[in-house]
């Protein structure tokens, strides 16, 4: 098991997205990438939109409208998060495995967004196969409740909705964005380090 982390600063694909702000729909998305042109000859909006749709206006890849919703929600909670109140659920419980010390004494920077922690994990089945992944440990504490796992009641395994997940069995690879942090393409669903993280190895 493996921890990397680093102060609070957002990779440049998530900055990026911050242009999808001002857009409350994907219509607006569109419109904003139409070219008058199209409107004069077209002389129907819904075939302008159309045409920007399938990527002919954009300098990059034009977003679906399940991407658009789903990458400005991401976007959106991290320039205005919605502040709700925790508690350290490690808080008071002794805790004698180091992986879990470690993740404790991180829980509150990471819930208050002072420090992301990414965590890799690996455990093996019965049968020997490997089921791994990358787990963004600020997202995964404010969807699922820790006490368990601090409580040593619970195992923490990797999940398919992780950062990045791999079962070796059912032959599953699969990257996803989180609250905190969007996996490029060419990383083909793994985390790649980036200056400025300490890296943690922690013994089981």
């Amino acid at each position: 098991m493996a921890m990397a982390e680093k102060k609070n600063e957002y990779p440049p694909g998530v900055e990026a997205d911050r242009r999808l702000l001002p857009f409350v729909t994907w219509e607006e998305y569109l419109d904003s990438l139409i070219d008058i042109a199209d409107l004069r000859n077209l002389r129907s909006t819904a075939a302008a939109r159309t045409v920007a749709a399938l990527g002919y206006r954009a300098n990059g890849d034009t977003l679906s409208e399940k991407e658009f919703y789903t990458r400005r929600a991401v976007i959106n909670e991290i320039v205005y998060p919605t502040v709700k109140a925790y508690v350290l659920v490690s808080e008071g419980v002794v805790i004698d495995d180091p992986f879990s010390r470690e993740l404790a004494i991180r829980e509150r920077a990471n819930r208050v967004g002072i420090l992301q922690s990414i965590i890799f994990i690996r455990h093996f089945t019965k049968g020997g196969f490997e089921i791994s992944g990358y787990i963004d440990y600020a997202h995964r504490l404010v969807s699922e409740n820790w006490a368990q796992f601090f409580r040593s009641k619970k195992m923490l395994w990797p999940r398919d909705k992780d950062l990045g997940y791999y079962h070796w069995r059912h032959g599953t690879v699969r990257s996803n964005i989180s609250r905190n942090y969007k996996i490029p393409n060419k990383t083909q669903g793994r985390i790649q380090r980036r200056p400025g993280y300490t890296h943690l190895d922690i013994p089981k």
